[in-house]
C-alpha cells in the first residue's frame, strides 16, 4: 500500500513528508518535539516553534523524508 505526501502549512513555512522515504531515526522528534509529535493525530504542528527553528531540524532529517519551503512575506 502505498502511503501519500503529506503536508503541513502556516502562514511563513511548508513543510511535507514522505511517508516512503521515512527510516524512522526520530532526529526529527528528538529535535524538535513541540512540532514532530508522532502521539497525535497530527504529528507536525507547525505553530509551536519559529519558521526558522522548523527549517533548521528539518534539513537534519537523515532520509530526506521531511522537506520544507518558506513563503515569501508580503508587504501589508
Amino acid at each position: 500500500m502505498t502511503k501519500r505526501l503529506q503536508t503541513y502549512e502556516n502562514d511563513q513555512i511548508v513543510v511535507t513528508f514522505d511517508p516512503q522515504v521515512c527510516r524512522h531515526t526520530g532526529v526529527c522528534v528528538r529535535g524538535l518535539p513541540q512540532v514532530f509529535n508522532v502521539r497525535e493525530r497530527r504529528w507536525v504542528q507547525l505553530e509551536h516553534a519559529s519558521a526558522a527553528d522548523i527549517a533548521t531540524q528539518v534539513a537534519r532529517c537523515p532520509s530526506g523524508a521531511l522537506q520544507h519551503h518558506l513563503k515569501e512575506l508580503k508587504n501589508a
